[in-house]
């Protein structure tokens, strides 16, 4: 059985969590080297974990050094495509890094452009598909006990370039890596274009996919509420609608279905809360990385070219947005530019609304 050396640059807090996938699966994969430029934060990291790693500042001089097989990368979406220049660089053969992949179209088709140029297999952190709730949402689906899909939607307090990039991947996974066809879209609000993970304030929209079925999304501040404002990075929800009922779950762990085999009733139930299951994801994802790099025809289900859709998919709504129109997928490569840049230009100013309990 092979094992693959890693380094892995960001030792923030999901920095750590990759840290801890990696060793979870300590007959797979060997930490040779970790790199921040907080080289305080790295040396305690290393510390806590009692892990004999070399600790870098540069990242491509701990490339350069350590000449890894698996390079992952826990920063902000800004420099993205400088870490994949320097995947190439030193010839890795694999990366794992957060999403969204990038902060504009013509990034993403670059960095996959990159990555299938060179042989590159690469996983984007769109983990939360191996959530126990998520899970017990495909059986329900696989087993064809809402009988055949017709629509999915997604809500997410959180706005587009946060758990929105997330619930476009889930859709299309629910939905059997079936893709997108053309989409409809609105967008409001150009606060958050401001943020590190750019995106306008509220989008929603519609998805037609190929095989029929109709995805209904929004992300951001409008959206409807199923928790408090304490659980709003939590705040979200799938619900898969088909001819004999339906099935949804959330981030922290709850599922419900209403179907044939539950004889009338809605069935619910709770499972461990997201701070439990979230450390628990990366030891799933990074061993599917392992089966991945042991077996080129065993695909991760993050991978790079299912990520560069979804991502496809995110700026395609906010193209409709702005141009007022249905648009087709897949998208010209001629098309690819930063439509958050745009945005920030283009997009109408509008006042918010006051909190509902002032009305």
């Amino acid at each position: 059985m092979n094992k693959y050396r890693v380094a892995q640059v960001g030792c923030g807090a999901r920095g750590e969590i990759h840290l801890d996938g990696w060793l979870k699966n300590g007959d797979r994969f060997d930490v040779k080297a970790v790199c921040d430029l907080d080289q305080e934060k790295a040396h305690r990291v290393v510390k806590a974990r009692n892990l004999p790693a070399k600790v870098y500042a540069d990242a491509d001089k701990m490339l350069a050094d350590i000449k890894p097989d698996v390079f992952c990368f826990s920063t902000l979406p800004n420099v993205r495509l400088s870490m994949v220049e320097l995947a190439v660089k030193h010839q890795v053969k694999a990366l794992v890094f957060e999403k969204p992949m990038a902060t504009s179209l013509s990034e993403a088709l670059k960095i996959t452009e990159l990555c299938r140029r060179h042989k590159i297999l690469a996983a984007v952190s769109h983990q939360q598909k191996y959530l126990t709730s998520f899970a017990k949402l495909k059986s329900v689906l696989d087993a064809g006990e809402i009988g055949k899909l017709q629509r999915i939607d997604v809500s997410c307090q959180a706005w587009l370039a946060q758990l929105g990039t997330h619930y476009i991947d889930y859709i299309l996974w629910a939905n059997g890596g079936k893709r997108a066809k053309w989409v409809v879209g609105h967008a409001h609000g150009k606060e958050l274009l401001a943020n590190h993970h750019p995106s306008p304030n509220f989008t929603m929209g519609q998805i037609g996919l190929e095989n029929g079925v109709r995805a209904i999304v929004q992300f951001g501040k409008l959206s409807p509420s199923y928790m408090g404002k304490d659980d709003f990075w939590k705040d979200n929800r799938l619900t898969a609608y088909g001819t004999h009922g339906y099935v949804w779950c959330d981030t922290d762990g709850r599922w419900g279905t209403f179907n044939r085999t539950t004889h009338g009733e809605m069935i619910t139930a709770e499972g461990e809360r997201w701070e439990i299951q979230q450390r628990k994801l990366q030891e799933f994802f990074a061993k599917d990385l392992a089966h991945w790099l042991d077996d080129g025809a065993k695909v991760h289900p993050c991978n790079i070219d299912i990520t560069y859709h979804g991502y496809e998919i995110l700026e395609a709504l906010c193209l409709s947005a702005m141009e007022y129109r249905r648009v087709d997928l897949p998208l010209k490569q001629s098309d690819p530019y930063d439509m958050f840049a745009r945005m920030r230009k283009d997009l109408p100013e509008c006042p918010e609304l006051p909190p509902e309990n002032s009305r």
